[in-house]
């Protein structure tokens, strides 16, 4: 993948995990995100997807901070983050043991029907919980809904997920996860 791809997503990512806004991904920024998906689609945090979302997004967390949090204080500035993702998912082993489940949690979770597809509606409400901007989520969309059938099966949701962390390719509809680059 070129550096600049890469960069640019990993700035877009960056963003949409620092809830908070205070210039660093910490851990209750990825509680946080989880919280928001967990309470905006209805769900109790007991609950099995509820339970499921917020355990893969804290390996995720776990993961990520061993590679990148060198200091130990506990957040990840903008290139620590960049770090520890190339290193632990991107060039790493731990995309499919650590990421992906979090990926497919966060798929069944949107799923509030259980048909195998995410609708228009549901990717909202998954956009919204990481701040994505109003008017990037239509885009984002109907980019990673390459049928235009207006639903994205779970599957192909939990592949633009991966085409967006590691796929190479600069014209894969999963880079517009987040809206454009």
């Amino acid at each position: 993948m070129s550096t600049a791809l890469l960069k640019r997503k990993l700035d877009k990512s960056f963003r949409r995990l620092d809830t908070d806004g205070n210039g660093y991904a910490e851990r209750a920024d990825f509680q946080d995100v989880g919280a928001r998906l967990i309470h905006g689609f209805g769900m109790s945090p007991t609950s099995p997807k509820g339970k499921a979302v917020a355990v893969r997004l804290d390996a995720v967390w776990a993961e990520l901070a061993a590679y990148a949090d060198r200091d130990r204080d506990g957040r990840l500035s903008s290139a620590e983050y960049h770090h520890g993702m190339t290193k632990a998912f991107i060039e790493g082993p731990a995309f499919d043991p650590v990421f992906h489940p979090a990926a497919e949690a966060v798929a069944h979770l949107c799923d509030t029907d259980g048909d195998g597809h995410v609708v228009r509606g549901e990717f909202e409400v998954l956009q919204r919980a990481f701040n994505t901007p109003v008017t990037d989520i239509a885009a984002a969309f109907n980019r990673i809904d390459t049928d235009g059938d207006g639903c994205v099966s779970t599957a192909e949701l939990v592949a633009a997920i991966r085409a967006y962390y590691i796929g190479t390719d600069p014209e894969a509809p999963g880079n517009w996860l987040f809206g454009p680059l």
